[in-house]
């Protein structure tokens, strides 16, 4: 084992733990039962209870965007424990995106579990995920409570609602893409930036925010988490048509069988005419899986995803240079990013 790979796990250990703790004080969660029916609701998402309200453990992710604003603010020269509401508030917004999200997309499952729609119906469930946001929002003044000056909390909160906006902006053009045959490329790339990215350039920026004092500094922390989320989304398109499929988890066809309209596929169906004219039709047959790779293949769809992803590589990892992180929080980030940037699953 590296010294970084020990030192991103030691920082694990430490840091998830904390987010975690910080999570349950805003959400109430430590009392039983539950205060209430909707603090109830939350915990269940938050896999804190199972459908009866009892203490359970259960899958929560891997919280990768909260301890990148954590790490930041330790590798930008700050104290992480002081950005601990704000990483929360990150993790709090993100599940409120997804309890949407499963109402949006039909979806009976999330994390191995039934999801709250499909539980206790729709109205409660977009019940529930307002009042996440809600708390996500309010977790930011905690802010005041670790010592972050009063005029750092009025700048991440202006970022987090902006970042908000963003990310209603990229859900709606993904549904709305739902519809179109006519979808390009650089559409695609503005709606993963709004429904992918921004959220962890947010995190990477907050931790700067809070842990620097530096214009600079921040805004290269923010083009990294940027730039990070979109080679992170195009390797996972990628991963979506070509990956090993015993280390995806999923069939490798899945994306093209659904006719998801990811980055290779829209590239594909811009260069090849033929892809076009079947790529729609209504009648898929067992033959249409090969039929759209082997255009794909011929018109190299792969190998121009797989350049656009080493374009965001490398953006992203000059704009972590630049900010010039230090300590073992730093390792750790380098770690991060080498396993979300080299993953194969």
């Amino acid at each position: 084992m590296t010294q970084s790979s020990s030192l991103l796990k030691s920082l694990s250990r430490t840091m998830l733990p904390a987010i975690q703790a910080e999570m349950r004080t805003i959400l109430q969660a430590d009392t039983h039962p539950p205060i209430d029916h909707l603090h109830g609701m939350m915990q269940y998402h938050m896999g804190w209870l199972d459908a009866d309200f009892t203490p359970a453990q259960a899958k929560a992710g891997k919280q990768i965007r909260p301890l990148s604003l954590l790490l930041a603010c330790q590798a930008a020269g700050g104290d992480w424990q002081t950005a601990l509401p704000a990483a929360a508030g990150v993790e709090l917004l993100h599940n409120f995106s997804l309890i949407h999200d499963d109402i949006e997309d039909n979806s009976p499952t999330r994390r191995g579990r039934r999801t709250l729609w499909q539980i206790w119906g729709i109205p409660l469930a977009i019940n529930a995920g307002d009042a996440m946001f809600a708390l996500a929002h309010s977790a930011f003044t905690r802010l005041a409570d670790t010592g972050v000056p009063a005029e750092r909390i009025v700048r991440a909160m202006r970022r987090f609602d902006e970042t908000n906006l963003r990310l209603t902006q990229g859900q709606h053009a993904d549904m709305h893409f739902e519809t179109r045959q006519d979808v390009t490329t650089a559409e695609y790339i503005e709606m993963i930036t709004g429904k992918t990215s921004v959220l962890l350039s947010l995190c990477t920026e907050l931790g700067a925010l809070i842990g620097s004092q530096n214009d600079e500094t921040i805004n290269h922390y923010r083009q990294f988490g940027l730039n990070l989320g979109l080679a992170f989304q195009v390797i996972d398109d990628i991963l979506g048509i070509w990956g090993d499929e015993e280390l995806i988890g999923k069939s490798a066809s899945s994306d093209i069988a659904t006719r998801k309209k990811t980055l290779p596929i829209l590239y594909g169906l811009q260069q090849s005419e033929a892809l076009r004219q079947f790529f729609f039709t209504d009648d898929i047959d067992d033959e249409f899986v090969g039929r759209v790779i082997d255009q794909l293949n011929q018109v190299n769809a792969r190998q121009y995803a797989e350049e656009q992803a080493e374009l965001y590589s490398q953006k992203a990892l000059h704009h972590f240079a630049q900010a010039n992180p230090s300590g073992e929080a730093a390792k750790a980030m380098e770690e991060l990013t080498g396993m979300l940037l080299q993953r194969q699953s």
